[in-house]
């Protein structure tokens, strides 16, 4: 039997899905939700329920498991739009600030929701948060031979940063780009997420940063009440 947690990732990832129509481009996010959408479309694909979709994968991981589903795919290069992106995200504060690259794909998964006419967020509850990065270290992608002058730059901004190790290979985590991953901590959270997402973009040695600011349209919530699972969708406060 499937565990609470996953019954609302389930939710949210094919109320998701109900919103893909045929004949969209579509921007495929990474992590264990994402990945939940991407086998219920490949179910509608193989049912027959769409034929024309394509989509764009925002990781190797996902490029993989959307092959495997006979999902069609591109890449940013061959489209100038994306119709719709559904992706998860680490952290979701009230304005619809994310934090993402917990699974170290921030980057492709950036660019494609910027390139995207609609940009959905499936979520379950217990990544809603009123402050970021209180809890979900903030994920900076660095050049490799760099990331030990970010480290002291991201410091001078009040982040104190810890370099990702992988789990089952020795050394560090190497992104789907070929860098690393610095995880920072600001003591009291993210007080302005626009200017922090600018400033460490604006370090030498910085590749992208894990702070999605005015991307979002949509979050879509996994919640339980009176132990039935359902969905809700969220409004931004802004």
């Amino acid at each position: 039997m499937e565990d609470v947690q996953t019954q609302m990732k389930l939710a949210v990832a094919n109320a998701a899905v109900d919103q893909i129509q045929d004949g969209m481009i579509l921007g495929l996010g990474s992590g264990s939700t994402a990945a939940l959408m991407i086998k219920a479309l490949g179910a509608k694909l193989a049912s027959g329920e769409f034929s024309e979709v394509i989509g764009v994968p925002t990781s190797f991981q996902g490029e993989v498991l959307a092959a495997e589903l006979g999902i069609p795919l591109t890449n940013l290069n061959a489209v100038n739009r994306i119709d719709l992106a559904i992706d998860g995200a680490d952290e979701v504060d009230p304005s619809f600030n994310l934090i993402k690259g917990g699974g170290a794909c921030h980057v492709q998964e950036k660019l494609v929701a910027s390139l995207s006419e609609r940009f959905v967020v499936v979520v379950d509850s217990s990544k809603i948060v009123e402050r970021l990065n209180l809890e979900f270290l903030l994920p900076v992608e660095v050049l490799p031979g760099a990331w030990k002058q970010v480290e002291t730059e991201l410091l001078k901004l009040g982040g104190s940063s810890v370099l990702r190790m992988a789990q089952f290979k020795a050394g560090p985590v190497v992104t789907d780009q070929g860098n690393l991953v610095l995880d920072v901590k600001f003591s009291q959270g993210i007080h302005d997420p626009r200017k922090l997402e600018m400033n460490i973009n604006n370090i030498p040695g910085v590749l992208e940063n894990g702070l999605f600011i005015d991307l979002v349209d949509e979050v879509l919530v996994g919640e339980i009440n009176s132990g039935v699972v359902g969905v809700k969708k969220l409004e931004a406060i802004n």
